[in-house]
């Protein structure tokens, strides 16, 4: 299997070597799948990330490649991706966060405070549920061969975690196997699912969805975004989603001259401090306001 962009090996090596191998580690060594469950989050989260990738830019050449790549790294994060399409393609990125848009964070709330963040998962999964049903019946009418593949992701990915759920249960008896389901592969993907909506709340919440530049917001941290694959130079992504991955870095700094400081934050974690837990202290936060 060989990537159509030389990057993409390591989003292999972490799809078929990294997130396969915790998982085997937790599941063969029970007491290890407790320890194990923060790296098994992060993998569950750069699933997600992985997917939203592939969804934009398929990683292989080959309908079978990108198909595996699309099961395994559906099964870890624990939705199908083709979700993404009616969502974030045919929603999101056609609207960007304005009106319109059906996940807009100013749908949710007309302020930026910590339950807001916490809970758009909740809010903008109920709204994004149409969209996909309303998807799923425009694919049965155009293809079977279609609709049945998109079917057999939600067969892959809810057949999948129930069969593993099994499998650890079968190994180390109920208790214990259920611990390690969890620890391993059921937790992680319910916090994926959850990260990576709080993620999008946190690059467009207070940002202005009319602006040409300044509709979104970035996080620029070096380490973090070669550990996300450089999901934090979210602007660049807006205006130009068929970009790679790997190349969204250089077009940020091409292009940063015409971003408002204040949307371009060095750190993800500082910011959600700042904006959640210190200002709500009255001792910081950051907001970027279209009316200043």
């Amino acid at each position: 299997m060989r990537p159509r962009v030389i990057a993409d090996y390591r989003a292999m090596l972490w799809v078929f070597g990294f997130m396969p191998l915790v998982a085997a580690v937790a599941f063969a060594r029970p007491r290890l799948a407790l320890p194990l469950m923060p790296l098994s989050i992060y993998l569950a989260y750069c699933a997600g990330v992985l997917a939203h990738n592939h969804n934009h830019r398929p990683v292989f050449s080959k309908h079978w490649e990108n198909a595996l790549y699309s099961g395994v790294i559906s099964f870890f994060y624990g939705y199908p991706t083709f979700a993404w399409i009616p969502t974030h393609n045919e929603n999101h990125h056609r609207h960007r966060n304005g009106p319109g848009d059906v996940t807009a964070t100013s749908r949710h709330t007309s302020r930026n405070t910590a339950w807001a963040a916490f809970t758009f998962f909740f809010a903008s999964a109920r709204w994004q549920a149409p969209l996909i049903v309303r998807y799923l019946r425009r694919i049965a009418r155009r293809s079977k061969r279609a609709f049945a593949w998109l079917l057999g992701q939600y067969a892959l990915v809810f057949g999948g975690h129930a069969a593993a759920c099994a499998l650890a249960i079968a190994l180390h008896g109920t208790r214990a196997g259920v611990v390690v389901y969890l620890s391993a592969l059921g937790i992680p993907a319910g916090a994926a699912l959850w990260g990576l909506m709080f993620t999008n709340y946190v690059q467009h919440v207070d940002c202005d969805p009319a602006s040409p530049h300044d509709h979104s917001r970035n996080f620029v941290s070096p380490w973090l975004n070669f550990l996300l694959f450089d999901n934090g130079y979210h602007t660049v992504h807006h205006e130009r989603p068929g970009l790679h991955w790997s190349e969204l870095r250089a077009a940020h700094e091409a292009m940063s001259a015409k971003i408002d400081p204040r949307v371009v934050e060095p750190s993800f974690f500082r910011w959600c401090l700042d904006a959640y837990v210190l200002s709500a202290r009255g001792a910081s936060g950051r907001e970027f306001s279209t009316s200043d």
